[in-house]
């Protein structure tokens, strides 16, 4: 079948985004689903951070791809041997397909799925290579097995998370990455208790999740760190107890430090602000040439320590429909998280006002 999705071709275009216009709308050749597969047609799917750290060359990825990684759909078609999923229902799309057998999968750790990790890295999907064909019949890669900026889809089954049909799909495509990364470093990597303080540096949509997560876990204080004022306040709206400028973050003594900023020196500041004993969590993604200095005292010395959060710890097809309860139930406001809605037509404005830093999450609507 023909599609219309937004192509990526070469990373590193200037800026502003929307006269550069490095995303490109071409109709493209979808192959029907393979066995394991779902056709969705895309709803709704959300500009995020790790989309644009592909647009900057931040995160190096093969090229040409259709981007988009957070996103929400109705299914239209089944592959061979797909049984629990019908045509019309609404899925959110995860951007790790768990494999359910390898290691990781069965250490309980699906967001490290090896063989999902390997498809994503590749471009392709985890039943198998690339589905989509430029007008010349040249490959076109996949994003993290979603590719949502996009009028359809092809992705793994094990990349669908069943939702009721009673939640919009403009909110349901925000529980597919930030409320899944934010909310899960908080629930499942940190497993943060009641009156423990926590601080979060960098206040994008996962950063805001995060604070959420925070919320739900019932930390005492929540301190929100970003240079922008209308960030902060969101922070303030969401339940966060202080909104500081990462000038006035100073000094500070926390149990868990969060950094969602995907910045080293916001990792440092992080890392800085722990009390003994404190545990920061990586949540961002820099360049992968990019390092940090921290003091080696400070881990054996004062029992601090560094962990990595990879898509909150998720287990998508569990935590999904748990964390839209929640947000049914007024606990969890994921769609406060919304800026704007756009057309698939302004995906590279879009792209702008997120490096801008003046959008927190815009969702396209294909």
């Amino acid at each position: 079948m023909k599609t219309i999705a937004a192509v990526l071709r070469a990373a590193g275009a200037a800026r502003p985004y929307s006269q550069s216009k490095p995303l490109v709308l071409e109709e493209l050749e979808l192959a029907p689903p393979r066995a394991g597969e779902i056709l969705v047609r895309i709803e709704a799917a959300g500009v995020c951070h790790s989309d644009l750290s592909v647009v900057d060359g931040s995160r190096i990825r093969p090229l040409p791809m259709a981007l988009g990684h957070e996103a929400a759909g109705i299914v239209e078609e089944l592959g061979q041997g797909v049984r629990d999923v019908k045509v019309g229902d609404r899925v959110v799309l995860a951007f790790v397909p768990s494999c359910g057998g390898c290691l990781e999968c069965a250490s309980g750790r699906p967001a490290l799925c090896i063989p999902g990790a390997v498809a994503n890295g590749q471009g392709a999907l985890l039943h198998g290579p690339p589905l989509l064909r430029d007008s010349s019949g040249a490959e076109v890669r996949h994003h993290l097995g979603v590719s949502g900026f996009a009028k359809h889809a092809v992705v793994a089954r094990e990349s669908a998370v069943v939702v009721p049909q009673d939640v919009p799909a403009q909110i349901a495509a925000l529980f597919g990455c930030a409320a899944l990364t934010g909310v899960g470093a908080v629930l499942q990597t940190a497993q943060v208790r009641p009156g423990q303080s926590v601080a979060i540096f960098g206040l994008g949509g996962v950063g805001l999740a995060t604070v959420m997560g925070a919320v739900l876990a019932r930390a005492q204080p929540i301190i929100a760190v970003d240079p922008i004022a209308s960030k902060r306040k969101i922070a303030l709206e969401l339940g966060a107890t202080q909104a500081l400028s990462p000038e006035e973050a100073v000094g500070l003594s926390v149990d868990f430090a969060f950094e969602a900023a995907g910045a080293t020196q916001a990792l440092e500041a992080a890392f800085k602000s722990l009390k003994r004993g404190g545990t920061a969590v990586a949540i961002g993604l820099p360049h992968p040439s990019r390092t940090i200095s921290l003091p080696a005292l400070a881990f054996a010395g004062e029992g601090k320590s560094l962990v990595g959060s990879y898509m909150g710890s998720a287990a998508p097809q569990r935590d999904v429909p748990r964390y839209l309860s929640l947000w049914r139930s007024g606990a969890l406001p994921i769609d406060k998280l919304q800026s704007s809605t756009m057309p698939l037509s302004s995906i590279n404005e879009a792209f702008e006002l997120l490096a801008q830093g003046e959008a927190v999450r815009q969702v396209i609507q294909p």
